[in-house]
């Protein structure tokens, strides 16, 4: 969990600002009137209290216990930094409030525990239990945790589990089932050694021996070496694994072995070690953020080998995340009494069988496949994975009600899973998808302005992160000195148009300027001078091919940041309009708002092209676009030409595109409210859908609307995305923050990752027609 010098800064920015800290308490019932409030507190609240004292189950009606976690920590065993104490602690209980926010909609209060007597923490937990539906405990060292969990589970009415032990367990468990059906190997019978005595590793290898794996064919090594059963030094859980044989060092037992568990330290398993094993070995080396062997070492030690990590830059994650959010909210949703061995075992299975389905498109997108297929290289599903959320809480909910501790019980499954999917609206996880992508194969990026503090901070975090090399605008001597200030410390390259130092570069983009536009009245002596302009020699950078792509427009109009795009890269072939989109990350999931920049009345034709467009791009994203035609009349109730190039246009897309997924003319409130569009207007295409896409009729409403609900509802936007264009070049908006300039980066990258795709396939495409 340690940073490098040249990030900590931003990581302490990060979490101080604006406001300290990552989660907060949101008000979920109107507040704006008296009788709003009155409801709320005195005198309305006694109502539900009085419902509460008649049948305590009403808290789950009146409150949000329900849907409430606590994520209690005492800060002795904390990721990759030790008994740190429970302040310190307290940074990493609010992420993981986060993650179970995000990833399954659940909320939480991270509470720290300033204790380490098991009898104190226990009183804390209990005495606060009453507030919580959940309770997830954290970074709690062995022994005392599995004390803690022990008795929490036994003396409390509502799930209680150590995700550190369990969570681990479960996604492992589910990586190896399917890695052992891919060796052709049955559980009872492999060899397994464990390289770990901790909490992870004992729930790990408990859960595997629940799964069939026999105790005398496990070899548990600690610090002090292998665990037999004449040692004294270890406690009753660690005992449980003992073996009768005689002490032998890791690489001794690692020869003929058929799994390797790693729970432990960095580095400590050779190629040596890895090539004694048993044909088609299974290596979990899971230690963070080193892992117990290189993962390109281990891949060249054997070409049969089937390898995991806790990493997420290579194949087979096992990421808690698979698990946790998913599990809380499956045994919370039917209100079971614990998180029992039936429920893990559940997730397990569910875990493992979805990685044998078929990966939805977003999702090859999000990790630059073609296609993920159930093997060696993905045995357990991706962490962006969208069906984790309708998959894993159904099975644990299913496994509760089976075993008993099921309060409320699912009736209606289907209706269910619904209420899971519309969780999922509410996040960032399509940025994630966005930045994750671009990381799989980055781009040299221009940033034109880049003697601009925030366009500076950007390309830092944008190198940083893996998104795409950094090509910095400027004046050297101002980028130097801002480099300093933000330690930014990774050498990039700098280059000021207007020096001597670049004067044969820019003579050569000059002359071919000067190509490009001789016979629209620019001269030689011309271009020169043009070329001194930063906006024009980025985009001579990208039309030669010394740069992938461009980002500029914080600092200046839009109009003049993109006369320069237009001519030089120009229009993709076969582009008949140029346009631009904006994607909105709204609390109902991803809406793209076109055309916010160029187009300012377009006609019936231009119209549909730009609707086109945007369905392509949206596609690019991951997301099947579902298009309403805007306007301020419906289906024809208007004859006003501003209403009839919109009904015309709809016309052209259904008679020449029928596959496209697109109707109107259609109000904005018809096209986002699925209920009031299938009752007034059932015929329609868009009727039974969920709208993700809209095409405005001119250049002043779709720009007013997204600025609008930028600014009201501080919805993110990532745009205006330029659409149409030979090579990718994007503008941004004037004043767009450090984010939005990331964001536009990694849009930039992958734009360029699409165009030399297509570039490739079309050559390929040649070859074999000559």
């Amino acid at each position: 969990m340690s940073s490098k010098p040249s990030r900590r800064r931003e990581a302490l920015v990060y979490h101080a600002k604006p406001t300290p800290g990552k989660i907060k308490v949101v008000p979920t019932k109107k507040y704006s009137s008296q009788r709003d409030l009155s409801l709320a507190y005195s005198p309305g609240v006694a109502e539900p209290c009085l419902e509460i004292v008649k049948d305590p189950a009403n808290v789950y009606k009146y409150t949000t216990k329900g849907n409430l976690v606590a994520v209690i920590s005492n800060g002795t065993a904390v990721l990759g930094l030790g008994d740190i104490g429970p302040l310190a602690s307290k940074p990493v209980m609010e992420g993981k409030g986060l993650l179970f926010k995000i990833f399954a909609d659940l909320d939480c209060f991270d509470i720290e525990v300033d204790t380490k007597n098991i009898e104190e923490f226990i009183a804390t937990v209990k005495n606060i239990a009453p507030t919580f539906g959940g309770i997830n405990l954290e970074d709690i060292k062995a022994p005392e945790a599995f004390e803690i969990e022990r008795r929490l589970k036994e003396e409390l009415d509502i799930p209680v589990m150590h995700d550190d032990q369990h969570g681990t367990a479960i996604i492992s468990s589910a990586a190896l089932l399917n890695a052992l059906e891919l060796a052709g190997k049955k559980i009872q019978d492999v060899q397994i050694v464990i390289s770990g005595a901790g909490s992870a590793a004992i729930s790990c290898t408990s859960l595997y021996v629940k799964l069939g794996a026999r105790k005398e064919n496990i070899m548990m090594f600690d610090i002090d070496g292998l665990i037999t059963k004449n040692r004294t030094d270890l406690g009753e859980m660690q005992m449980q694994f003992a073996t009768d044989k005689e002490p032998m060092s890791l690489a001794q037992a690692m020869v003929g072995s058929d799994v390797f568990l790693g729970l432990s330290a960095g580095n400590i398993v050779s190629q040596e070690m890895v090539q004694s094993m048993n044909a088609d070995p299974i290596v979990f080396a899971m230690a963070n953020p080193t892992p117990e062997i290189d993962y390109d070492l281990a891949m060249a030690a054997r070409e049969d080998i089937i390898m995991a990590t806790g990493r997420s830059d290579h194949p087979n994650q096992v990421n808690n995340v698979l698990g946790f959010p998913f599990i809380f909210r499956g045994a919370m949703d039917v209100r079971a009494t614990m998180i029992n061995e039936e429920m893990k075992l559940a997730a397990t299975h569910a875990i493992a069988n979805l990685a044998k389905e078929p990966v939805p498109e977003q999702v090859n997108i999000a990790y630059g496949e073609l296609r993920l297929n159930f093997g060696r290289d993905y045995i357990i599903p991706k962490p962006f994975d969208p069906r984790l959320i309708a998959t894993i809480p159904p099975a644990v909910a299913r496994a509760a009600m089976e075993s008993g501790v099921a309060q409320e019980p699912i009736t209606d499954w289907d209706k269910y899973e619904e209420q899971l999917l519309s969780r999922m609206g509410s996040d960032n996880k399509l940025v994630r998808l966005l930045l994750n992508r671009a990381r799989i194969n980055p781009k040299r990026i221009v940033f034109a302005e880049a003697d601009n503090i925030d366009v500076l901070k950007a390309a830092q975090i944008v190198l940083e992160e893996g998104i795409g090399t950094p090509i910095l605008l400027g004046r050297k001597d101002v980028i130097e000195e801002m480099k300093k200030e933000l330690e930014f410390d990774e050498p990039c390259l700098i280059i000021d148009p207007k020096t001597d130092e670049e004067s044969a570069r820019r003579d050569r983009y000059a002359h071919e300027f000067w190509k490009l536009r001789q016979r629209k009245g620019v001269t030689e002596f011309d271009a020169g001078k043009t070329l001194r302009q930063r906006n024009y020699f980025a985009a001579m950078m990208v039309k030669v091919g010394d740069a992938d792509a461009l980002i500029t427009g914080v600092a200046q109009s839009y109009p003049r940041s993109v006369r320069p795009m237009m001519e030089i890269i120009g229009m993709a072939p076969g582009v008949e309009k140029i346009a631009t989109t904006n994607l909105m990350i709204t609390d109902r999931g991803p809406l793209f708002i076109s055309d916010t920049s160029i187009n300012i009345n377009p006609d019936s034709l231009a119209l549909a092209k730009i609707a086109q467009m945007t369905g392509k791009t949206a596609t690019m994203f991951g997301v099947e676009p579902v298009i309403a035609m805007i306007s301020y009349a419906n289906f024809g109730s208007s004859k006003h030409p501003h209403a009839t190039k919109v009904t015309d246009a709809v016309k052209y897309l259904h008679q020449y595109y029928p596959s496209i997924i697109v109707d109107g003319e259609i109000q904005t409130d018809f096209a986002l409210n699925a209920e009031m569009l299938q009752q007034k207007f059932p015929f329609s295409k868009l009727a039974g859908k969920k709208v993700n896409t809209l095409i405005f009729p001119n250049l002043e409403s779709s720009n007013s609307t997204y600025k609008l609900l930028k600014e009201l509802r501080g919805i993110d936007s990532i745009g205006p995305i330029m659409m149409g264009m030979q090579k990718p070049c994007h503008i941004l908006q004037l004043g767009a923050s450090v984010d939005e300039i990331v964001n536009m980066a990694a849009v930039a990258v992958i734009d360029a990752q699409q165009k030399e795709k297509k570039a490739a396939q079309q050559s390929q495409a040649s070859v074999k027609a000559d």
